[in-house]
């Protein structure tokens, strides 16, 4: 313990003599290399594009001796520098041990070769068709003449645009062929477009796909080449495109497909192969294993006999991989050497397939729209190939305990708990009619699906739920994703209310007829467009239209019968419900910073048989994933609040109509951990009076001062596979009546606050 002691005391002697000096073992001839004071861009620099901007400061960028690596960014105290210049290192023992793990040897400017990156930037420039650029260095000393600075700066000149572009001489077909590429290709195509060498090769490898894609398998961008004249137009680039003289013959000729051959491995091994002819490819399959073969005709793209594509490799991969029910995939195209026509490619698919049973068990955290948060398990058991096609049998145990996140408020429910059943059998294929549009290059799926739910919320009631569904999802384009829900039968049934519930939902009739027992028979379609427009925009529009019991009372009507309509002996609930969000995600300043907007409407309408839309299916605003200033359910609809010396409660905060706004900047801060300041509003409103909740309709006149607002801000840990997020809402105006006039009504400061923990993004 002495000897701890005396090593900790000398620990901090030395930093306290490090404070006076961190260059005491600096040679004389040398300086320490402390950062980069500037990379300054003279002013013809405005012209250069961000990417350049930021691919010069990346060449500069040298770390010092205070920078840690693992959070990205500097410190005070430079503590391994520290050792080095005032610690000696003892041959052994503990303060050794001590010496190695602390010290951190000097970065010295002749480390950093200044002049070596000057030479990067100006190659950059050259390579970006800024061939007069110029960069210099400049060293900057402080109070401590042994340590420095360095001030790059870069002097760009004119960038040197392609005025002309001259192609192959029109004497094969493939010299046409590029030539026609040449023409369309979105860089190459541009009027006087800046000489980038980055930008050529990838024009050289857009061209080289197309080929590869209409039947030159064999070629590669380096047979494209391009030879630049700046002397015959000063400040200009005469560009003219050639075939690379090295250019083998049999990669300058197109091919077509030859025999498609299958061939299906076992994945224990071994087996005894069974040969059956398809009808455009021969299939090899060990013995015994299940196995459709109908799947191969469905997602193998190649057609012998038309022109060769490698998309068709790309895509038959694709295809197979989703199906889940190989382990490994291995397509091959070679020259046929049995035949006597040389330009047919064989193409040689191998398959193993992967074990069809697959057990999981998940112990998580969840975190809900409605501010829920709770410990989670889930177990379960899917059968990948149960069919033999790439169809799944799953069924999944799940349970969870939860607790409600944000400013508590009377009544809030807490500690609730559920557990849930569901079964479901998917195709990898839409078993519907062929007038449903669809992808033949995505995968698409028909899905069967059973559940059963049981939901405790104490202090109130408890409540199962069971349903049934088949739904279609399937895609037009990469970008949509379409599900179609042909019909889903939801039965909830209130098993037990406590005496409070029911008091509650004695003064709120209209609330009561949404909590009854019912079937919910419905059809749903949703449409979402998820695509990164360019790398600084991002779009995702999702819209949904769903309807229920709207067939089964036509059926009950075209038969006579008249008043409430049942099914089983239990009234079915009869409504329609749109909604529709768009989130915009846009890159501003530099690098990960981001301003992301949302806009989020609907609305549902009970009629026919229905005089209330069920409870389950209403709106409700505010949590973490809405207006994050307040808890949920705690406001709406539109200005309505309990009267005096009625307890607020939790079921009659829902409405028929939702509008919210968001708007977020997020920002990095230190490695993963990044921030975010943003600002929500919104509200649910009715669209039938309620004489019980007035001020709750939506009208006109009130529309925006029935708006919620609040900001806040928040922290996130993000390590791309989870997220953890932290918001702090921050009320300013509350809809309601809270005593307080003007815009800025909360009651007070602690009051407008609301916490919230969360998994993933709001949006």
């Amino acid at each position: 313990m002495k000897n701890l002691n005396n090593i900790l005391l000398s620990i901090a002697i030395a930093l306290l003599l490090a404070a006076c000096s961190t260059t005491a073992r600096i040679p004389s001839d040398e300086l320490l290399y402390t950062g980069v004071k500037k990379v300054e861009m003279t002013e013809d620099s405005i012209k250069i594009p961000p990417a350049l901007t930021s691919a010069v400061k990346d060449a500069v960028d040298v770390a010092p001796n205070n920078y840690w690596k693992l959070l990205g960014w500097h410190y005070p105290f430079p503590l391994g520098l520290w050792v080095y210049n005032n610690w000696p290192n003892p041959k052994s023992g503990l303060r050794h041990w001590l010496y190695e793990k602390l010290v951190e040897e000097p970065v010295l400017v002749s480390d950093v070769r200044p002049e070596v990156r000057t030479h990067m930037i100006e190659q950059l420039l050259d390579d970006n068709g800024y061939f007069r650029g110029t960069a210099t260095y400049e060293l900057v000393k402080g109070r401590n003449p042994k340590k420095a600075k360095i001030l790059y700066t870069v002097n760009p000149g004119p960038a040197f645009p392609i005025d002309t572009v001259m192609l192959l001489p029109d004497s094969t077909r493939l010299n046409s062929l590029v030539d026609s590429l040449v023409k369309a290709d979105p860089y190459l195509s541009m009027k006087s477009p800046r000489f980038s060498i980055d930008s050529l090769s990838n024009a050289r490898k857009r061209i080289t796909n197309s080929l590869r894609n209409r039947g030159y398998y064999f070629f590669t961008p380096d047979y494209i080449e391009y030879l630049a004249d700046s002397l015959e137009n000063r400040g200009h680039i005469a560009l003219k495109v050639d075939m690379a003289s090295n250019a083998p013959k049999f990669a300058l000729k197109p091919y077509r497909t030859g025999r498609v051959t299958i061939r299906v491995n076992r994945n224990q091994g071994g087996g005894d192969p069974d040969t059956i002819s398809l009808d455009r490819a021969t299939l090899i399959q060990m013995m015994p294993s299940r196995l459709r073969r109908k799947i191969f005709d469905e997602n193998v793209m190649f057609r012998p006999g038309r022109t060769f594509a490698v998309r068709n490799m790309d895509r038959t991969q694709a295809n197979l991989a989703r199906l889940g029910i190989f382990s490994a995939i291995e397509i091959n195209a070679f020259p046929d050497t049995t035949r006597r026509d040389e330009n047919l490619l064989d193409v040689a698919i191998d398959c193993t397939l992967d074990t069809p049973l697959e057990t999981s068990l998940e112990v998580n955290a969840s975190s809900k729209s409605n501010s829920y948060i709770g410990p989670g398990l889930t177990f379960g058991v899917t059968n990948k190939n149960i069919f033999g096609g790439g169809e799944q049998l799953s069924v999944k145990l799940t349970g969870s305990y939860e607790w409600q996140t944000g400013r508590g408020r009377k009544g809030s429910i807490f500690n609730s708990y559920e557990v849930g059943l569901t079964g479901s059998l998917a195709f990898p294929r839409l078993l519907a009619p062929k007038f449903i549009p669809r992808s033949r290059y995505q995968l698409n799926w028909t899905r069967f699906q059973l559940n059963a739910d049981l939901l405790n919320r104490p202090h109130y009631f408890k409540m199962a739920q069971f349903n049934a569904s088949i739904n279609y999802d399937w895609r037009v384009r990469r970008h949509v994703q379409n599900t179609l829900t042909l019909f889903k039968l939801t039965y909830t049934n209130l098993m037990h209310t406590t005496q409070e519930f029911d008091s509650i939902m004695a003064a709120n009739p209209s609330v009561a007829q949404s909590f009854k027992s019912q079937f919910i028979p419905q059809m749903i379609y949703s449409y979402i467009y998820d695509r990164q427009i360019n790398p600084d925009n991002t779009l995702n529009w999702q819209f949904s239209i769903q309807e229920a019991g709207n067939i089964f009372w036509g059926i009950y009507r075209a038969c006579g019968k008249k008043g409430e309509k049942e099914l089983f002996g239990t009234p079915f609930s009869q409504f329609v419900k749109g909604q529709t969000q768009l989130v915009w995600g846009r890159r501003i300043f530099f690098g990960d910073h981001w301003l992301v907007s949302r806009v989020a409407v609907g609305a549902a309408h009970a009629y026919g048989n229905s005089s209330q839309v069920p409870y389950a299916e209403q709106f409700y605003v505010g949590g973490a994933n809405s207006i994050r200033a307040f808890t949920v359910r705690s406001i709406g609809p539109g200005s309505y609040k309990a009267p005096a010396g009625q307890p607020e409660d939790y079921f009659d905060r829902t409405g028929t109509f939702k509008f919210e706004a968001n708007v977020e900047y997020r920002f990095p801060l230190m490695g993963p951990l990044h921030g975010a300041v943003f600002m929500d509003t919104g509200n649910v409103w009715l669209l039938k009076d309620d004489p019980l909740r007035p001020g709750g309709t939506l009208k006109a006149k009130t529309f925006l001062r029935d708006l919620a607002l609040g900001t806040g801000v928040g922290l996130r840990f993000d390590i791309s596979m989870l997220v953890i997020r932290a918001d702090l809402g921050i009320g300013i105006h509350a809809p309601y009546n809270t005593g307080h006039g003007g815009y800025y009504n909360m009651p007070n400061f602690g009051k407008s606050l609301a916490f919230h923990l969360a998994i993933g993004y709001p949006f």
